[in-house]
């Protein structure tokens, strides 16, 4: 297993915030309006509004992120996530998503939610894992291209 460090959002990890979501979002659905705002200001739309931004880093390098964002009824949204596609398949995600829930729980938040898509069974089988259920996905969700929805009380 990779050896990671952890760390909050800094200005310096703009870049590959950035970077690693659009990778990921371009191999596996499309880049939406909204992904393109939140993600050419995070800074604006994550750590101003309340939210947070969480890196793994390997050897100096931003391997992994993920965001808990606030939506508009003052939950917490799991959010742009996404592993440096080299190093997929190496428990980074699984690594990220114990610190997020570690860090969510340590800030007081009581439940996370996350939007995803049941074509990406490897990241669904995590977050169930992890102790995600599926709950309704009402409409209109934020993404077009989520089809399931889940949360974990922590």
């Amino acid at each position: 297993m990779i050896l990671l460090i952890f760390d909050t959002y800094k200005p310096q990890y703009a870049t590959a915030f950035e970077a690693l979501n659009l990778n990921w979002l371009e191999q596996f659905f499309v880049v939406e309006p909204h992904d393109k705002e939140v993600l050419s200001d995070p800074s604006k739309f994550i750590i101003q509004t309340g939210g947070d931004i969480l890196v793994a880093k390997h050897e100096d390098k931003v391997v992994g992120v993920v965001a808990l964002m606030p939506d508009e009824n003052g939950l917490f949204e799991l959010t742009k996530m996404a592993v440096d596609a080299q190093l997929r398949g190496q428990k980074i995600g699984q690594q990220l998503l114990q610190f997020t829930l570690d860090f969510a729980r340590k800030k007081g938040l009581e439940t996370l939610i996350l939007y995803s898509n049941r074509k990406l069974e490897n990241a669904i089988y995590l977050y169930r894992k992890f102790g995600f259920m599926e709950i309704p996905l009402e409409q209109p969700n934020p993404y077009l291209r989520a089809d399931i929805k889940m949360q974990i009380k922590l």
